[in-house]
């Protein structure tokens, strides 16, 4: 069963997390990357600290905006479920995708967020 892999050190992103899960109540199950398997999250370090990642084992299945809308998409809501098929046409996907890094950027200046919640730059 895959699992969406996301930062558990930031306070932005867990808050996210419990939100999806209190509303849609996906069947995925979310977990800290830093809780899983070192052999399924060591090759996708740099990713993990920039976005979440849909991972069964150590593959990479959806990472970012791709991989929320599944997340979302495991809902038993057909409310849900419709949703996060709107999120993935063409389209609005490209627009997800553009939300979602200006959010990962930006994650420690949003609610809920922190200094531990700062992404790197880009090759630390």
């Amino acid at each position: 069963m895959p699992v969406l892999a996301y930062d558990g050190d930031c306070g932005f992103c867990q808050t996210s997390v419990d939100r999806i899960r209190a509303i849609a109540a996906p069947t995925l199950e979310a977990v800290p990357w830093q809780f899983l398997p070192a052999e399924s999250t060591a090759p996708h370090l740099e990713r993990l600290d920039r976005e979440v990642l849909l991972l069964r084992g150590g593959m990479v299945l959806a990472g970012g905006a791709d991989a929320v809308a599944r997340y979302v998409g495991a809902s038993p809501s057909r409310t849900y479920r419709v949703l996060a098929a709107v999120v993935r046409l063409p389209g609005i996907r490209a627009c997800a995708r553009v939300v979602y890094r200006w959010v990962s950027r930006n994650r420690h200046r949003l609610p809920g967020g922190t200094s531990a919640c700062a992404v790197p730059p880009r090759g630390e």
